[in-house]
């Protein structure tokens, strides 16, 4: 009987992209291989790293009569047949272990040396229900024919997959749309696309970034406006977060790069940074103003007071992420994304923070101060009568 060697293979591989041609109509293998490959055609020119199709309908096969009657009249197990083809032609899988901090699977198959012909497999034997050897010669034969080397079904439909790397340059949302733009104007009505993976999950979350951004800024309002027990001073810290991340997007812009996930953290980020300090120019000009110095003085000695420890902490934040900024080899897409966001997004909080923050918070000061003015006014002139 052949030997056999039990070979261990990974249980998941890492890829791009991935998404499905069905076939609905059940047209079958020939048409599903052709619309597929007119598919992948047609985005050869989206200037994508790598995008194939490793369905075949063509592929070389070979094809067994088995003579079930003649099985049953010699005793032999259908089953075992079955198993026997399936252990010593293609593999048997047995269990799964961890080593090397991953899960491998456990399969046997025979040596290539004896699986690699049509003889190898007639001489293959089988136990009947005596407990005789029977060749498998007596009970098969074997043609040749052609056909697909995987059937997959995806959804119950037969699907052929189209795998690939998008391009690091543009979102995922860019290559959703324009493979529905493709599938529409090209696909048959009786195919349909569908996508896998990651990028389904990030079909099926859909568009619930811009959203919680604007729930982080409500949250940085509410808690600055707990802290200060005022409307009009928080106000003073978040106005300017609207210029720090245009400032973030315009880098990305220049760069080329896509508002990914690494992006949308940047620029969460950047909404601490650009509220930290703002907060250090508010909260020194309203303890002055408390103190009794009227807004514009009260503003300028904060200015000029925060000014240096603004300066130092945003150039070193800034020179701390310019190793993301010109970073090279395997990822760096990914470090691009997080330091372009982040290193231009502290330029525009620290020239926006120094020079309109204090405005800000004198605009919507004077009106409190005013006020606040009248109404002492008020009580002094109640005194004196």
């Amino acid at each position: 009987m052949p030997k056999c060697h039990w070979p261990t293979y990974p249980l998941s591989f890492p890829g791009g992209f991935k998404f499905y041609i069905q076939d609905r109509a059940n047209l079958g293998p020939k048409a599903l291989q052709e619309t597929t490959e007119q598919f992948v055609g047609g985005m050869q020119g989206w200037k994508l790293p790598y995008v194939a199709a490793d369905y075949r309908a063509d592929s070389p096969q070979l094809f067994l009569d088995i003579d079930r009657a003649k099985i049953r009249s010699l005793g032999i197990p259908v089953n075992a047949v079955f198993e026997a083809l399936q252990m010593y032609v293609g593999s048997l899988y047995i269990n799964n272990f961890n080593r090397f901090g991953r899960f491998w699977q456990v399969k046997i198959m025979a040596d290539a040396r004896f699986r690699s012909g049509v003889d190898n497999l007639l001489d293959l034997k089988v136990a009947n229900a005596s407990g005789e050897m029977v060749p498998l010669a007596t009970v098969l034969n074997v043609r040749n024919g052609l056909g697909p080397a995987l059937m997959m079904r995806y959804n119950l439909f037969p699907a052929a997959p189209i795998t690939g790397i998008p391009n690091p340059f543009k979102g995922g949302n860019v290559l959703i749309d324009r493979v529905a733009g493709e599938a529409a104007k090209n696909l048959p009505d009786s195919f349909a696309d569908e996508w896998s993976e990651i990028f389904q999950l990030q079909i099926l979350a859909g568009n619930t970034a811009g959203l919680l951004f604007v729930l982080g800024i409500a949250l940085v309002f509410l808690v600055l406006a707990a802290i200060y027990e005022s409307w009009s001073q928080p106000l003073a810290v978040i106005l300017v977060l609207p210029l720090c991340l245009i400032s973030a997007i315009v880098g990305l812009a220049i760069a080329r790069l896509p508002i990914d996930i690494l992006a949308q953290v940047g620029l969460v980020v950047l909404v601490g940074l650009a509220s930290k300090n703002a907060i250090l120019i508010v909260e020194f000009a309203k303890d002055l103003v408390r103190y009794g110095q009227d807004v514009r003085t009260a503003t300028l000695d904060a200015c000029r007071l925060r000014l240096r420890p603004i300066l130092m902490t945003s150039l070193a934040f800034i020179l701390g992420v310019v190793p993301l900024v010109v970073a090279q080899g395997a990822g760096k897409e990914l470090r691009w994304s997080l330091g372009i966001t982040v290193f231009s997004g502290m330029i525009g909080v620290t020239l926006f923070g120094i020079f309109l923050t204090p405005v800000f918070f004198a605009v919507l000061q004077w009106p409190a101060s005013a006020l606040f003015s009248r109404g002492s006014n008020r009580s002094r002139g109640r005194a004196r009568r």
